[in-house]
């Protein structure tokens, strides 16, 4: 995996203070993770399908306590 060629993004929703998760779902077949705290942190590899329903998920309110 090169992270080198991800394009890191941050939800047009994310707070002013930083307390973000950024996505790079710009690469075939998977979709890379991260606290947008610390870039040079540890990155969370994910499939396309599993991030699919996890934003599927996320907007239906499924993850809302």
């Amino acid at each position: 995996m090169n992270l080198l060629d991800a394009r890191w993004r941050k939800s047009s929703r994310s707070n002013s203070q930083g307390d973000c998760v950024e996505v790079a779902d710009n690469l075939v077949g998977v979709v890379r993770v991260r606290d947008s705290k610390d870039a040079a942190g540890p990155v969370l590899v994910v499939g396309p399908a599993g991030w699919a329903a996890f934003v599927a998920g996320a907007k239906s309110g499924a993850f809302r306590r």
